[in-house]
């Protein structure tokens, strides 16, 4: 078993090479296997190699501890604040590296233990196979902090069901494993104590053929039962609050819902609205909405302009009040510059939409040209520039 490119300082990423599989270990289990600008960089070159490596077939990826991923290292953005260009990096690989992800061209099977959140779930949802447990949770929750739904979210959440996306989205409400394959976000779910052995599986195979896979994972998976209760059961009135063509009349429409008799399930999610960035809430409605209509490759590169302008506090600063509020000060309490959503100007929504100069916009790979060197080196966002 040969162990590949991992970081000088802590093994933040593993990499086993076993005859034709090759494993990925998210290895901070005390950080919730978080991503960071080292992570992003050691899965790139990974993903890249092996794709190029003939003898490379089944590429599985899993994380350490109670999570598979937790998403972005919201203290790296935070510590960035104040730079001329926060972050910029970090980012501009990432997209890169959610669109190698999508477009990858060998089998790959996620095995997805605890937390899958934001940026994390995005190693895990596009992946041809994923496998979760019933302590796999998932959830979007960006709006919550002044961010987002991004790394590609903005796609996959228009293409769920009805309005499904713009409940998730807006609200950051949790799935866990059953629910996520009833939502078609996972494939297969396995009993915890059985994915070990599931591992096992399938590096026995030693091969990346995906009938041979799928029918390895299918000895393990379990029927899929929602609970009575689960938010999937209640698509009707999701879909008639979160149609609206504005925040404002989805916020209303949720409420006079919430009023009614055995609809109490909606206070909690309609508390977490009022509680989220009026901005950011803004801005990932129209983000999912225009995703509708948007290929892969045009909704990375609208969500790379989005990102880079709420990182720049183009129209406010509310990602960084966002990430005090909950990692620095943990006090729970941010102040929402604007606070209301009323105040909230669409001319200003817009601006965060707008493209950027050719030779700025997010260039994700084509064809055969390398995913993590060739063109990425001569943007403007290369760290050597």
């Amino acid at each position: 078993m040969a162990q590949v490119a991992v970081s000088s300082d802590e093994e933040v990423v593993l990499g086993e090479e076993v005859g034709h599989v090759r494993v990925i270990t998210l290895n901070q289990p005390r950080r919730l296997n978080v991503i960071s600008f080292e992570v992003v960089e050691l899965l790139a070159r990974l993903l890249e190699k092996w794709e190029k490596d003939e003898n490379a077939e089944l590429i599985l990826i899993k994380g350490s501890g109670r999570a598979f991923s937790a998403g972005g290292d919201l203290k790296m953005f935070y510590d960035g604040r104040m730079s001329k260009d926060p972050s910029l990096e970090v980012v501009y690989r990432m997209y890169w590296l959610c669109y190698h992800i999508h477009t990858y061209k060998k089998t790959q099977v996620a095995l997805v233990h605890g937390i899958s959140m934001g940026g994390g779930a995005s190693l895990m949802v596009p992946m041809k196979f994923s496998v979760v447990t019933e302590k796999s949770v998932f959830a979007t929750p960006e709006a919550s902090i002044g961010f987002h739904t991004d790394c590609s979210f903005s796609y996959i959440l228009s293409r769920l069901p009805g309005h499904l996306g713009e409940f998730l989205g807006l609200t950051g409400a949790r799935l866990n494993g059953a629910e996520l394959v009833s939502a078609g976000l996972a494939t297969h779910i396995v009993p915890s104590e059985k994915l070990p052995e599931l591992q096992n599986r399938l590096m026995s195979l030693n091969s990346g053929d995906k009938h041979a896979v799928k029918s390895a994972i299918e000895e393990f998976s379990t029927s899929v039962e929602i609970d009575e209760q689960s938010i999937l059961n209640r698509k009707a009135i999701i879909d008639e609050c979160f149609a609206k063509d504005t925040m404002e009349e989805i916020l209303v429409s949720f409420e006079a819902e919430a009023s009614k008799e055995g609809n109490g399930w909606i206070v909690p999610f309609l508390k977490g609205l009022k509680r989220s960035s009026p901005t950011a809430l803004k801005i990932t409605l129209q983000s999912i909405r225009e995703g509708r209509k948007q290929t892969l490759a045009e909704s990375l590169k609208k969500e790379f302009r989005v990102t880079m302008n709420i990182l720049r506090t183009v129209i406010s600063g509310d990602v960084y009040e966002g990430i005090r509020a909950v990692t620095i000060d943990k006090d729970n309490a941010p102040k929402w510059d604007p606070p209301t959503l009323d105040a909230v100007e669409t001319e200003k929504i817009e601006q965060v939409f707008q493209p950027f100069e050719e030779d700025l916009e997010l260039k994700v790979p084509t064809g055969d040209e390398f995913r993590w060197q060739g063109k990425y080196e001569d943007s403007p966002y290369a760290a050597s520039k």
